[in-house]
């Protein structure tokens, strides 16, 4: 008969599939295979085959090694070890010994998954009590025997991998933690920020007396209606009048911003996560003391809590100062620290800051466009060329003025100032040195004046 190219399984692969369970040999028994033999049998006809001879012989050729492991976590394992690139001996001395630079990080967190379980302990000790070769079990399987013989071997690698990430961990949270202690702190410390708020209070107050009463406060999500409000010809926003109140009346308000930090940086970070991650790598340095206790004579955990002990202690200090500095700050605007994470919080003050800078544009823009409206019409004198007609004059300017304009906007003032490397544990020293002292004496005489009648102002602004 001719050859059909399949890919037949071992008789060691077929434990525990549907081929176990079924019989070929009956098939074949039940049918007449003389027609299909002269339908494709080739040109030199040989005797029949007897398939369960072949099955047989095949069965005598499978290796009869001894397992201890389940199939799948063993060809897991075997994929793992030639990852690792070295022998079962080397693997496990690097683990006994803390060397990482024979194994890679990325290697042992594969290998923590192959821990050897009580089950497996429990085989690998029956084995030995029998006294078998060792010859008779696989490579995973010899693995595993060796791999179990490591003393707190679940603790060794855990250290390993706590040495290998600390560096990279400790790089990553420093700076997400000075983010939300300086911006925080330049947030309740600025007092422009605090003067503005309080102008957005009197205006909204203003606009509400006779309907609702008098505000002692506003939640920060109010900033954003500023935006929604507009006058009556629809041509400015309340955040434009009250910008221009600002430019004109309060001109020392104007750059508010300056005294803002890292408010983007901040508004990035999950602080609930740093601190969760701070907290992981104390109790794995609590791990890896506990380790060099037990052997003191490992170079490798001496070394690496000499040097890193301090660093440690500092995350767990910068980490305490920027929940207290962060919780400090929100309770400070009215907003809840459990409520507003800083995801929510700081891009409230980004956005607020980002509306103001492009109102300030706006008025700068109509204020050129009344200039060149203003200016006159005619043409110079003694000019040979046929002079611009007024309203072709006027466009032309308006449209000069337009242009420059936008050029100027699309080079994009940072939200936040950084300054040089360093610059950020300068403004956080320099916020500490100067804090924030509150006066608000009087405020609340001022708040029952309020209560009492509504506020009557008559701003003398030019629109």
């Amino acid at each position: 008969m001719p050859v059909f190219n399949w890919v037949a399984l071992k008789p060691s692969q077929i434990n525990g599939t549907v081929f176990t369970e079924l019989n070929d040999e009956k098939v074949l028994q039940e049918l007449d295979m003389r027609d299909f033999e002269e339908q494709f049998k080739t040109k030199a006809q040989g005797p029949g085959l007897d398939i369960s001879a072949l099955k047989v012989k095949a069965m005598q050729k499978a290796p009869s090694k001894v397992t201890l492991m389940e199939s799948n976590r063993a060809k897991n394992l075997a994929i793992t070890l030639r990852k690792g690139g070295r022998s079962i001996q080397d693997i496990c001395t690097a683990i006994e010994t803390y060397d990482q630079q024979a194994l890679s990080l990325d290697f042992l967190e594969l290998l923590l998954r192959f821990l050897p379980t009580e089950y497996e302990r429990t085989l690998i000790g029956k084995f030995e009590r029998e006294q078998q070769p060792p010859e008779e079990l696989s490579d995973e399987d010899q693995f595993m025997i060796r791999f179990s013989k490591i003393p707190r071997l679940a603790e060794r690698m855990n250290v390993m991998i706590f040495l290998g990430n600390f560096n990279d961990t400790a790089q990553l949270l420093m700076p997400q933690l000075n983010a939300i202690i300086a911006a925080s702190m330049s947030l309740k410390s600025s007092s422009k920020l605090r003067n503005i708020l309080e102008i957005v209070l009197a205006f909204g107050n203003y606009m509400n007396s006779s309907k609702r009463g008098a505000a002692y406060g506003f939640r920060l999500q109010s900033l954003d209606a500023l935006l929604e409000m507009k006058s009556t010809d629809r041509k400015q926003t309340l955040l434009h009048y009250l910008v221009r109140v600002i430019m004109e009346k309060y001109p020392e308000l104007t750059g508010f911003h300056t005294e803002l930090h890292f408010l983007d940086k901040a508004g990035t970070v999950s602080l609930d996560g740093v601190l969760q991650d701070v907290r992981s790598l104390q109790q794995g340095m609590e791990l890896t003391r506990k380790e060099f206790m037990r052997q003191d004579d490992s170079p490798v955990l001496k070394e690496f809590l000499k040097v890193n002990s301090e660093v440690m202690e500092k995350l767990q200090a910068d980490s305490k100062t920027a929940k207290e500095a962060y919780e400090s700050a929100v309770e400070y605007f009215g907003e809840n620290p459990k409520t507003s994470p800083p995801t929510t919080f700081f891009p409230m003050f980004m956005r607020f800051i980002r509306a103001y800078k492009k109102a300030e544009q706006d008025i700068e823009l109509w204020k050129k466009q009344e200039a060149v409206a203003k200016e006159p019409e005619s043409a110079p004198p003694g000019s040979e060329n046929r002079p611009e007609l007024p309203a072709q004059k006027a466009k032309r300017q308006q449209m000069d003025v337009i242009a420059e304009l936008k050029k100027k906007q699309m080079v994009k003032e940072p939200l936040i100032y950084e300054g040089k490397d360093g610059a950020i544990e300068d403004i956080i020293s320099d916020l500490r040195n100067n804090p924030y002292r509150r006066a608000d004496t009087g405020r609340g005489s001022a708040k029952k004046r309020a209560a009492g009648q509504s506020l009557q102002v008559t701003p003398d602004i030019s629109l």
